[in-house]
């Protein structure tokens, strides 16, 4: 029996609605295909503030906050940054309700030596506005620019190695929080491959730290980003984290959102297209005429300038893992919808927005990203598609770049993918000299753009679904050249698409779509009588 958030297409379906980039597609599938849907948003708590209290009050394998503060002692707050959720929520973010909740019990216990870190890694800085929304109008005047401030991981002086784990992992991190009594970090978890140990491990890290595991040998181990029992990624994170832990006083505070992801007058996108009511179909058609109209900066301004209306559904607090393993509980309870058996081939469009390329035009690098690294990922136990199967995405794939966020793409995009796309290639070749590029790493310091070793991490990225399907073909290119770059192939509609996964022959196919946005993942089973 199928899942309600499970439909499988008859004849006479309705069309379905992709999103290829900042705008949305049409496309026939055939009769038999399976669309997964987002489960509905659950539930937000009543109380958010009550629920914080509560949790800090009564952690996980730990001793409360208050137990663990002293006047005149040295508190690091660290932030999760602009990366997620994706998009950013409505006002109040849910990490300024939980810092002013912190803040008036550090005040309360003497605290008062307190900075705020926004964990950036080596993604861009956050602009000031930018944190203003995350954190709130009073905290983000209490505390700019001197004691909240973006994370630096090229500020040399300011980064302490603790040592290395027993597979040499160096676990080296922002010195403030190192030489501080207690470091408090205030977490989103927008997928299950967040929070945990990368929250401090990665967050608060720099390039040394990175190189170990953001790198092509252990992408390629990594069964799922998202099932981190099966991520090669996870198990590095963990044994950095484990190291750090151990040296450090780390308090955990996580949060899950539910997908609420489009308000009242866009959530529509997120159901099946045969039930939509009279007004939603038309709310659904006038959107595409008018996305079809609009130039590409207003249409990518229809979705970027409306912030998403996501509710806390849970917090919890204290020790790094347990509280991450009842995080990661809530997130698969909202995510995860069961799916029995592989396709031979995943559709699935490209929306707008990744972690990276927030206020940003989604740029060739960041679509490869979100297919053969997010949207392929979004499975707990058996990939989507099979092994040698075909993806099929709907996107432009635009060779347009944000010069300020993104200017060390354009070079990786356009000087280095023509030589090779060999992942170890050009791990070996190339990315210790572009992560030691100094003008990158100035735009990096004193911009706002992503550290130079960033694109090569991107193509990392994709490594464990390159390394899985067979193809990767694009419906709705406007151009060639950017998907053969990236190794793809191009058709003018979905039934030429169809038509090649088949090769050319009137056979069969078990055809799966992902119907996102919002945020969801499929526990994918073998079918009855196969082999996993």
């Amino acid at each position: 029996m199928n899942h309600p958030c499970v439909v499988t297409l008859e004849r006479d379906s309705a069309p379905r609605v992709l999103f290829s980039g900042d705008s949305l597609v049409e496309v026939d599938l055939p009769a038999g295909t399976r669309v997964i849907y987002p489960k509905p948003p659950m539930a937000g708590l009543r109380d958010v503030d009550a629920a914080i209290r509560y949790a800090i009050n009564h952690p996980e394998n730990s001793e409360p906050l208050y137990a663990k503060l002293f006047p005149g002692m040295k508190v690091t707050i660290a932030i999760d940054d602009i990366s997620l959720p994706l998009p950013p929520m409505r006002r109040p973010d849910v990490r300024e309700r939980i810092l002013t909740v912190v803040l008036e019990v550090l005040a309360d216990h003497g605290v008062d030596d307190i900075e705020m870190i926004i964990a950036t890694a080596v993604h861009r800085r956050m602009k000031p506005h930018e944190i203003r929304h995350q954190v709130g109008d009073r905290i983000f005047d209490a505390y700019w620019p001197d004691r909240l401030y973006n994370h630096d991981a090229e500020d040399r002086d300011n980064m302490v190695e603790l040592g290395t784990t027993e597979l040499g992992e160096v676990v080296e991190l922002n010195r403030r929080a190192v030489e501080s009594d207690l470091i408090i970090y205030v977490n989103v978890n927008f997928v299950p491959m967040d929070g945990g140990h990368k929250s401090v491990a990665v967050g608060l890290c720099g390039y040394r730290s990175l190189r170990a595991h953001h790198n092509p040998t252990t992408m390629r181990k990594c069964h799922s980003y998202m099932d981190p029992g099966s991520s090669e990624l996870a198990n590095s994170v963990e044994r950095m984290g484990r190291l750090a832990n151990s040296q450090l006083n780390v308090f955990t505070i996580e949060t899950v959102l539910n997908n609420r992801m489009f308000d009242r007058n866009l959530d529509f996108l997120a159901k099946n297209e045969d039930e939509l009511t009279s007004k939603e179909r038309l709310l659904q058609q006038g959107l595409l005429a008018t996305l079809k109209r609009l130039p590409q900066p207003a249409r990518q301004a229809i979705f970027d300038k409306f912030p998403a209306p996501y509710e806390v559904i849970s917090v919890v607090a204290g020790e790094t893992e347990a509280a991450h393993k009842k995080t990661l509980e809530k997130n698969y309870a909202q995510y995860l919808v069961p799916i029995q058996g592989q396709a031979d081939v995943l559709v699935t469009g490209v929306p707008f927005i990744s972690p990276y390329n927030v206020h940003a035009f989604l740029n060739p690098l960041l679509v490869q990203v979100m297919a053969e690294g997010y949207l392929f990922n979004l499975y707990k136990g058996l990939p989507l598609v099979k092994k040698g199967g075909t993806l099929i995405i709907t996107h432009p794939c635009t060779d347009k770049f944000d010069h300020e966020q993104h200017a060390p793409y354009i070079d990786f995009v356009h000087r280095l993918l023509p030589e090779t796309r060999d992942a170890m290639e050009l791990h070996r070749r190339y990315e210790a000299d572009y992560a030691r590029n100094p003008a990158f790493i100035q735009m990096y310091r004193t911009g706002h753009a992503y550290h130079p070793a960033h694109p090569f991490y991107m193509w990392y990225w994709g490594e464990a679904g390159r390394q899985h399907l067979g193809r990767v073909i694009v419906v709705g290119a406007d151009n060639e050249y950017i998907p053969k770059l990236l190794g793809y192939e191009t058709a003018p509609n979905m039934d030429e698409a169809l038509y090649r996964a088949r090769g050319g022959q009137l056979r069969s196919l078990d055809i799966t779509c992902l119907h996102v946005a919002p945020m969801m993942m499929a526990e994918v089973s073998a079918a009855p009588g196969v082999g996993g």
